[in-house]
């Protein structure tokens, strides 16, 4: 198939963008390159151009004869949808119908669209499935269900059909080395952990020492990047077979806190992992723990790489090429 991945040059579509060139389909990225890094594109066809602009939403489709497209451009940061929740409606919903009406004009109704497990909010069960209540505790998370939901009417009304993927924790990088993370600033852990030993940054800041949790720090549930990569190949190819759209969560289905991943980065790096405790952020929840028996069952996915071990092991060798 012949995709267009908008946001491709980002950390989860660069991976992505791999993953589907090995699985022998023809991604094209779409990327403005505002976060998105042009060294995490690998010699293949790119549209520099803003979703935010509609007539260069269409012109990506002109004379491009695309069976479906994986949309991962967004903001994604919950700090900042807090601090500035306009530009995030504007530009995550804006951008969004954009995308939307340049594919129906073309003719292209196959979207894997890239959620979030925000959409949950506070967890009233663990671990979270689908069905669970959709009450997201931030603007970023409210942009995403809302963009979920314009997709289920748009599935009524003309035909779209989609799958959203709800992520929890993206982490990890390429094993082979060739991608990685980068987010300038960054704001996930496991980076900022690496960072930090680097010395690259200022410090880890620990947010929120009295969770209800075991250890008093918040569980987070991380699947490694190339997992998530292999769902959305998966997801598109679904889609291509004929299926009904769907929503699913991918996560590894098990948890760990934020001292437990602190404490694997120093035996993998060797190296003291200095931290300052900071209030919680607003938003932030003490638990997300994903089930993922839909995703396994709709598109016979399950995670190989999405061990601790794993994920900081590779993360670690990314950082320590890049920014040792």
């Amino acid at each position: 198939m012949k995709v267009l991945v908008t946001g491709g040059a980002g950390y989860v579509g660069s991976h992505t963008v791999r993953a589907l060139a090995r699985a022998g389909h023809e991604p094209v990225i779409l990327d403005n390159f505002s976060t998105g890094r042009r060294e995490l594109v690998q010699s293949r066809e790119v549209i520099e151009a803003d979703l935010a602009d509609a007539q260069a939403a269409r012109r990506a489709f002109a004379g491009r004869s695309f069976e479906a497209v994986l949309h991962f451009a967004s903001l994604i940061e919950v700090g900042e949808s807090f601090a500035d929740p306009q530009k995030y409606y504007a530009h995550n919903l804006g951008c969004g119908l954009n995308l939307l009406r340049a594919m129906l004009e073309a003719g292209v109704k196959k979207l894997v669209f890239s959620s979030s497990a925000a959409v949950y909010g506070v967890p009233k069960t663990t671990p979270i499935e689908e069905s669970h209540p959709l009450e997201p505790a931030n603007p970023y998370g409210r942009t995403k269900l809302f963009l979920e939901s314009i997709l289920e009417d748009y599935g009524r009304a003309y035909g779209l059909k989609h799958i959203s993927l709800r992520y929890f924790n993206a982490a990890g990088a390429d094993p082979e080395g060739a991608l990685g993370e980068m987010h300038e600033p960054e704001s996930h852990l496991i980076p900022n952990i690496l960072l930090s030993v680097l010395g690259r940054n200022a410090g880890l800041s620990l947010y929120g020492t009295d969770w209800p949790t075991p250890d008093g720090t918040a569980v987070r549930d991380y699947v490694h990047v190339t997992d998530l990569a292999r769902a959305h190949v998966l997801a598109v190819e679904r889609l291509s077979a004929g299926a009904a759209s769907d929503r699913l969560n991918l996560g590894a289905g098990r948890g760990h806190s934020v001292l437990e991943v602190i404490k694997k980065a120093e035996e993998i790096t060797g190296r003291t992992v200095p931290f300052t405790p900071r209030p919680p952020r607003p938003g932030d929840v003490p638990t997300l723990l994903a089930s993922r028996a839909r995703a396994e069952k709709v598109l016979g996915w399950k995670p190989e790489l999405s061990d601790l071990e794993t994920i900081i092991r590779t993360a670690w060798n990314w950082h320590s090429r890049t920014h040792g």
